[in-house]
């Protein structure tokens, strides 16, 4: 299952309500949705490929991926990544008692596929020999991130997958550097593999109430009253992630053993305008543009432009980003990113 379901309003002006970053075709023209896709092929047979994502955005979804609207999971509102995950581990459970499935991301750039192909095969093994199992997947750091969650390791299994001792979110820098330099800590890629009976039996222990939330739709999906019910219960759920309201409880809960499967790949968040530049080629003085642009002594600065013919030009400028669509244009410090998602916040609804 593919989670489709962020508003993506750290990359506005071009991510907006009705197309969200994950549908923006960003890279030559592919969206993030059809690039985490595409990683599936070979791994996952497309009948058995799941996207849960947000309901208003399943037609545009179900067209892009070319996928029958039976394999896309419809959030009435978003309610966070634990419920994305218990609503499929829900549905695919009453469809079959000893599924296993994936939780796989629609906001990352991942190479090699090869590497990534490896990890998730690996990963399936893992819970299939072993249904009490939560499979992890850690991404070995490359600077001291401080908005990305840790995974502690512990002792070896087997090829390379090692126990989980711990989940730490978000550590201060200091903290961050003390990771990396103890050699046992990796990135939490936000990607797992589960047992849906094992997950929801979980869900019962650690979260009670949105394990009855979860329950009702399950008894009611497949009936008259799928729909209804799924209107009813959904908004109600508690928001919180995957990583707090089942990951961090689950690590010393006694019924799971949690492993991680290190992936040693280039792993890309694309989470907002400075780390989509990331992908770009830079020229010599550092800019990077997936437009035309011209630029006279400056340096480090990121153009990025919806119309293709659109030529941006800046002069003596350094470490700025500029966003242009056909309505709206954002300029701001790169070091500002992440008050992108504040400025989204008081633009006018129909910016929105």
């Amino acid at each position: 299952m593919i989670m489709a379901g962020g508003s993506g309003t750290r990359l506005w002006p071009m991510s907006r309500g009705d197309t969200p970053k994950q549908l923006i075709g960003l890279f030559d023209g592919k969206s993030l949705l059809e690039i985490a896709a595409s990683r599936l092929d070979d791994i996952v047979d497309e009948k058995q490929q799941w996207i849960c994502t947000n309901q208003k955005h399943r037609e545009a979804i179900c067209a892009m991926l070319k996928i029958p609207s039976a394999q896309l999971l419809g959030e009435p509102e978003p309610r966070d990544t634990l419920n994305a995950v218990a609503f499929t581990a829900a549905v695919l459970h009453k469809l079959d008692p000893s599924a296993t499935f994936a939780v796989l991301t629609a906001d990352h750039i991942i190479r090699p596929q090869d590497e990534f192909k490896r990890c998730l095969s690996m990963g399936f093994d893992l819970v299939e020999e072993d249904a009490s199992r939560f499979v992890t997947f850690g991404i070995t750091p490359t600077f001291p991130a401080t908005g990305y969650g840790y995974v502690e390791l512990g002792d070896s299994i087997r090829d390379g997958a090692r126990e989980c001792k711990r989940f730490v979110e978000k550590p201060d820098e200091q903290t961050a550097e003390e990771y990396i330099t103890s050699g046992n800590f990796a990135w939490n890629s936000g990607m797992f593999i589960f047992h849906a009976s094992t997950f929801l039996d979980a869900l019962k222990r650690l979260q009670p109430e949105s394990y009855a939330g979860i329950a009702k739709i399950a008894d009611a999906w497949g009936t008259s009253e799928q729909e209804s019910i799924l209107q009813k219960v959904y908004p109600t759920l508690r928001k919180i992630s995957v990583d707090y309201g089942m990951m961090e409880p689950a690590s010393t809960d006694p019924s799971v053993s949690i492993c991680t499967v290190p992936m040693d790949v280039e792993w890309l968040d694309v989470g907002s305008w400075p780390s989509y530049g990331d992908t770009l080629t830079a020229d010599t003085d550092g800019n990077r543009s997936d437009t035309n642009a011209i630029h006279l002594d400056s340096k480090n600065v990121i153009c990025v432009s919806s119309e293709k013919s659109h030529t941006i030009t800046t002069i003596g400028c350094a470490d700025l980003v500029v966003v242009h669509t056909d309505d709206a244009t954002l300029i701001f410090p790169a070091s500002e990113a992440q008050r992108v998602k504040e400025m989204h916040s008081i633009v006018p609804p129909e910016l929105q």
